[in-house]
């Protein structure tokens, strides 16, 4: 027997269907194959394993003791190979699999209900798994592979991760209608320095983004609360505390109708939203119909 011989899929099935049917052409009808195409698989075979696999008789094939014994690893190998073609096959068309994605829970709760909704209508078999967690946390779930994908404004990418465009946004104020800053046309951000201000406390959010626009516009603001979630500081903004500074797409799908979203000026800072994966990992299809059907749901918000 040859050390390093391997058995190819071809010619344990062909050896398979001879055993069961115990004539070669029997077996060549079954595989679609000729009597002689089998005959050399057989051959093959038995060459490799160093074996002698049948008796040949003058009306058939006799398995040999070797044969018997062969053919209850063959059949778990082959019943193995088709369980694999079958699982990709569900992966390949969408009937089983799952999707892991990170996410903070404020961008979640504003991009997500539709969407998760509408897949789980359509594709039942694919598990979702949002791991929702901090800004600080996010990079690193994606980059340690806890995720198959992210979707954020990381503050700090670097080369390990790439991002492609999922939304694109900007900072906005957010008042209630009886607010000075609500009669204006255009808000800048100089005009931000006479109110008090409800912002992230540094380290969440867009914070640190809020801070270097305001340094950049040569305005200090007036911190007035320091809050973790956005969600916190729309109640407090509508309960007329103060002002709030937030991406524009959160603040107008939010339950706060009656407030007033104004895009900030001078300068105009984007925030975009980003689908963001580890460099060179490549999604799967059930992930990839997935941010299809994120992007119709928004596309069908707006």
């Amino acid at each position: 027997m040859n050390q390093a011989y391997l058995p190819t899929v071809r010619q344990l099935q062909a050896f398979m269907a001879v055993y069961r049917l115990r004539k070669l052409g029997a077996a060549a009808s079954q595989l679609f194959i000729t009597q002689s195409a089998v005959s050399v698989l057989i051959r093959k075979l038995e060459e490799g394993l160093g074996v002698r696999l049948f008796e040949r008789t003058t009306r058939s094939l006799q398995p040999t003791e070797a044969a018997h014994e062969a053919t209850v690893i063959a059949e778990r190998v082959l019943r193995d190979l088709d369980t694999l073609c079958a699982g990709c096959r569900d992966a390949r068309d969408l009937r089983r699999g799952q999707v892991s994605l990170a996410i903070t829970p404020t961008l979640a709760s504003m991009l997500l209900p539709a969407a998760v909704h509408a897949f789980a209508q359509e594709h039942p078999g694919i598990q979702i798994h949002v791991n929702d967690c901090a800004p600080d946390q996010f990079l690193t779930r994606i980059v340690g592979e806890q995720v198959d994908f992210g979707i954020g404004t990381p503050e700090h990418a670097g080369d390990e991760v790439q991002q492609q465009t999922l939304l694109r946004d900007h900072l906005a104020v957010v008042c209630s209608p009886e607010h000075p800053l609500a009669r204006l046309a255009k808000v800048r951000w100089a005009d931000l320095a006479s109110h008090p201000v409800i912002a992230g406390r540094p380290g969440y959010g867009v914070r640190r983004l809020v801070d270097l626009s305001a340094a950049k516009a040569g305005v200090e603001l007036r911190v007035a609360s320091e809050v973790s979630f956005q969600s916190t500081a729309l109640w407090l903004t509508d309960c007329g505390t103060a002002v709030s500074i937030m991406p524009t797409a959160y603040a107008r799908q939010s339950a706060y109708s009656r407030l007033v979203v104004k895009t900030l000026h001078e300068p105009r800072v984007p925030r975009d939203v980003y689908v963001v994966t580890k460099r060179g990992r490549h999604l799967s299809p059930a992930c990839e119909a997935f941010l299809s059907t994120l992007r119709k749901t928004m596309k069908g918000a707006r």
